[in-house]
This record gives structure tokens, sequence and C-alpha cells, in this order.
């Protein structure tokens, strides 16, 4: 498998065939006439793609994304991504911006750029877009576009931003449109996540450490980031906090045994000493588990 290291806009246009007009971003349009090779892509640059068929297949990290037509696909630097071709649809076709992560230093943007959690969002996570957002999609593109084509002046720089910032922006609108509009996948991915809690608090705490966030994002084969705005958008709260709640209500289920020593509880439920479970119950309570048990 052919490995590419796209580490500069320049390499980024070599790839695509493009002509580079910025040293530091690009907007490509690819309409192949070759077929597709698969490849591994290294990406030291930010990259969203709007898809227009189904030319190939991509994957990052264990599983496949979730790619059709119209759809918006985005990386980070760092991240690598595998190509694969698609034989039914063996020509691809997309638009796409990429941009370096030094055309935003000393940028508001730059300072910003961890809003925008979809560029960790990783499998089954792409961003399908009406026809309508399509448009919106390829019409901020276009002023980034125009704005490449004249020649580079003090002006340049800020406004290319401007509109990347305002592509990310409607990425954000457009992905809480989503998580609405998949109502019924988001609550069944909620249900499975409170019942693996429930599970996990039950019979694998012990030895297993606190549950976390990350555990249950990859059980039901997501990305952290996305899991977590899939369940506050689902619940109207944090996957934290409905972790804490749930560890909470089960200690209290516990200290009701009598039996248990409040060190085995903390065992229990996964601290790993048993002064952090006190610090825990009592931040949540008032109360220490001793005192809460007593009353």
């Amino acid at each position: 498998m052919q490995e590419l290291f796209l580490d500069s806009i320049q390499a980024f246009n070599d790839y695509n065939g493009m002509e580079t007009l910025h040293p530091l971003v690009s907007v490509v349009h690819v309409d192949n006439t070759e077929h597709i090779k698969e490849c591994t892509m290294h990406y030291g640059f930010y990259a969203l793609y709007l898809k227009e068929n189904k030319g190939c297949k991509l994957s990052y990290g264990r599983t496949e994304y979730d790619f059709d037509e119209m759809t918006v696909t985005s990386f980070a630097p760092g991240q690598v991504v595998t190509v694969e071709p698609n034989p039914e649809v063996p020509f691809a076709k997309y638009v796409g911006l990429a941009f370096h992560p030094d055309l935003l230093n000393r940028t508001s943007l730059g300072k910003q750029m961890s809003r925008y959690e979809f560029f960790d969002y990783t499998s089954n996570e792409a961003l399908h877009l009406s026809a309508q957002e399509v448009e919106i999609f390829k019409g901020v593109l276009a002023m980034i576009e125009q704005e490449l084509h004249h020649a580079i002046d003090k002006h340049t720089r800020e406004l290319v931003v401007s509109h990347i910032e305002l592509l990310l922006n409607y990425c954000l609108r457009f992905y809480d449109r989503q998580f609405i509009t998949r109502e019924e996948i988001n609550h069944s991915v909620v249900k499975k996540f409170l019942s693996l809690l429930d599970e996990y608090l039950a019979d694998k705490a012990q030895g297993g450490g606190l549950p976390s966030v990350a555990y249950f994002a990859d059980k039901c084969c997501l990305s952290t980031g996305y899991f977590g705005t899939l369940v506050k958008a689902e619940t109207g709260r944090t996957a934290k906090d409905l972790i804490t709640d749930r560890l909470l209500a089960r200690a209290k289920a516990l200290l009701s045994d009598s039996s248990l020593t409040i060190s085995a509880i903390g065992q229990n439920l996964g601290f790993e000493y048993p002064q952090h479970f006190v610090r825990f119950f009592k931040g949540l309570t008032g109360k220490t588990p001793a005192q809460w048990r007593a009353a």
C-alpha cells in the first residue's frame, strides 16, 4: 500500500494535480478520470472534503467512515487515513479545503480550534448535507478560492482565515442539525451507553478503574468527541455527568449494605484509594460515606 506524507499544502496540491496559489491554504476540485489507488495518507494540516460520489472508502481508526454522496469529512494534523477504492464507483469526485496550522498563528481562530471537535471525529461520523447546506458549503469555499486567486496582499490572510472560520461555524450548525434529525439513532446509542454503564458498575468496576467517557465511546464505536456531543444533544447533559450520577447512585446503594466497609465500596466502584472515594462522595452530597450511612 502506498504511503503519502501530506505535510505541506504544496504536497497536497501536487497529489491532486492543482496549482499552488498560497503556501498555507488550498481549495481543490477533483473529478478523477483515473482509478483510485489504495493508500495511506499522513496529514500535516487541516482538511475538509465534500464528497460528491461514493468513489472511495475511508477509514480512520478501527472502523470505516459513514460516507456517502454529499458528505463532509474532516481531518487534523497528525491523523492517518486509509483510502480504499470502491469497485462500484472507481472515480473520485470531491471538493476540499486544506489549510496549514501556520496560517492560524496569532489569530482568534487559531486559539479557538478546539471548538471544532469534528476534526477529532473518527468512524461512522461523517456530516451528511442537505441540498441547501451543500450550496452554503460550496459558496463559502468559492469565497476562499476567489480570495486565493487575488494577488496576495496585507488583507489576504485576514480574509481567508475569516472565511475558513465561517465555514467551520456552518459545519457546527450542520452537525447540530444532524444530531437532531438522527434522533432515533442517537437514542439507541444513549440507551446502549447507559446499559453498558450500569453493567460496568454492577460487574466490572472492581479492578477496572473508574468508568470513563472514552471507554463507553469506544464500546459504541464512536470517537470520544462525537460521542460526547451526541449524548449532550440527546439528553441535555454531558456523558461525564451521567457517569457521575450513576456512580453516586451505585455508591448509595452499596452504602445501604452495612456488611460492606467504606474501603471495599470504593474499591468496588473503581476508586484506586479509599480517600478518593470519600472526596468524591462528600463533594456531591456534603457528607462523607460514613456520615451518610449513619444518617
